[in-house]
């Protein structure tokens, strides 16, 4: 890369975390690169039945729900992340929905960084992403 392409780029800010919120992110991004994908029950059967989507096995006999070595891993509760950093965005900010400018007041730059809704207009969305360049907040999904 040349020097000239190197000063367009900005660098993102990067939320104030404590060692222990970081220690527990790195954790929390290697138990989900372990986690399986879990798949619907008898997916392969029927194409109208979807791999990604995730529904409970129900039944009485079935194998599935009994957890047999055979079938498929079943979510259950030791896939879970740490508690402390379930929510966060990967880079450790807390996401906050925004739909207008005023949604932006007092939201925390150190911890809180922005979404702007699906719905939101152009006009808005460039009202939004200009108060948080003012603000010190970081936009996750810029335009």
């Amino acid at each position: 890369m040349s020097e000239n392409e190197n000063e367009d780029y900005e660098v993102k800010k990067k939320p104030e975390l404590d060692d222990e919120t970081e220690d527990l992110l790195k954790k929390r991004k290697v138990i989900k690169s372990r986690r399986p994908k879990f798949s619907r029950q008898e997916w392969f059967r029927y194409k109208k039945l979807d791999r990604d989507t995730w529904r409970n096995p129900k039944g009485l006999h079935s194998k599935m729900r009994q957890n047999l070595k055979y079938r498929p891993n079943v979510a259950s509760i030791g896939y879970r992340s740490p508690k402390k950093v379930r929510g966060l965005h990967p880079s450790g900010f807390e996401e906050v929905l925004v739909h207008n400018t005023s949604d932006l007041e007092g939201l925390d730059p150190d911890t809180q960084a922005v979404r702007i809704a699906h719905g939101v207009g152009m006009k808005k969305r460039i009202d939004i992403e200009n108060k948080a360049d003012e603000m010190d907040l970081r936009v996750l999904n810029r335009t």
